[in-house]
């Protein structure tokens, strides 16, 4: 069932685990994705990033919505790592859940001017708004952030945003790369401490580059307050390996087999990943009329400034 971002992620925290954000790019990626969560009884988000939307666009925005309406279990459908004004409003106007404004590649002042004006625009959807303070070193999907251009998040700063921004969750750079780690990841987590207690109780946090951490640093984190992991590389090269293999590049390969390889390589991932999380088996603490009614009214709320603008 499509619901509330918000409800997947403060009963995630509220019951100590966390929920993951699975990156897709096409009807594969989201059946893996519900065909994972349905087997875990785990809620799920579909995560869209910008390069996705725009090769995508509608349809895929419209594949994601019915997915999640149509799965026995709660699933969310998110934008991560939105740098567009316009992208974002296409992705509220759409009916999407959640969106990531990312300002963190600009200087702070107008990371904070972008993300306020974001957050307004998406909380009149009733939407979910996520920003970045700091900035994660890796690749992501064409994007590139050299290792000496990363900065970690200043805890005293990412109170002062969040104070001035109202952003609802907030993705922090405490070690974490988005792709692979070339080293073992050290993750630090004096600074986790400080984030939260400066930016208060009320904001969600978010962890990128779950791909590679171990199962430690996954369960310190959530003990620390993240109630959401991304994650990408590893779905997407379990896609890539397979249909790498002989059966699927061979000139007479029946492609509908080959797709349910797939499907399967990247379910199998996503199902580690939610047992990694602790999510398995926590669908039950999300089927609530309560949660039924937050979607309802998000999406009673989208129509209504629809209609205004």
């Amino acid at each position: 069932m499509l619901t509330s971002t918000r409800e997947l992620l403060e009963t995630a925290r509220r019951h100590v685990y966390a929920i993951g954000a699975f990156n897709i790019y096409n009807l594969e990626g989201v059946q893996a994705v519900v065909k994972a969560a349905e087997a875990c009884q785990s809620p799920a988000m579909l995560q869209l990033h910008p390069s996705s939307l725009k090769y995508g666009g509608s349809p895929l925005v419209a594949l994601c919505l019915e997915a999640a309406r149509t799965a026995t279990v709660p699933i969310s459908v998110h934008l991560d790592h939105s740098t567009s004004a316009e992208a974002i409003r296409f992705a509220l106007e759409a009916g999407m859940n959640s969106i990531m404004a990312d300002g963190s590649h600009l200087p702070y002042a107008e990371n904070q001017v972008f993300t306020q004006a974001m957050t307004q625009l998406a909380h009149a959807y009733g939407a979910v708004v996520e920003a970045e303070i700091g900035r994660i070193s890796g690749t992501e999907d064409g994007l590139s952030v050299a290792e000496k251009e990363a900065k970690m998040t200043d805890p005293m700063q990412a109170g002062e945003f969040v104070k001035i921004t109202q952003v609802d969750a907030l993705a922090v750079t405490i070690g974490n790369v988005h792709g692979e780690y070339k080293s073992e990841p050290r993750l630090d987590f004096d600074r986790l401490v400080r984030i939260r207690q400066r930016v208060g109780e009320d904001v969600l946090l978010v962890l990128h580059g779950a791909s590679g951490l171990p199962a430690q640093m996954i369960s310190r984190s959530i003990e620390l307050g993240v109630c959401k992991f991304n994650v990408n590389t590893e779905v997407r090269q379990a896609y890539m390996q397979t249909l790498n293999l002989e059966k699927c590049i061979a000139e007479d390969a029946d492609l509908v087999p080959c797709m349910e390889a797939v499907v399967d390589a990247m379910q199998q991932i996503v199902m580690q990943k939610m047992e990694l999380f602790g999510s398995a088996h926590k669908a039950h603490l999300h089927q609530s009329p309560y949660a039924r009614m937050l979607t309802a009214a998000q999406e009673r709320q989208r129509q209504m400034t629809i209609h205004r603008g």
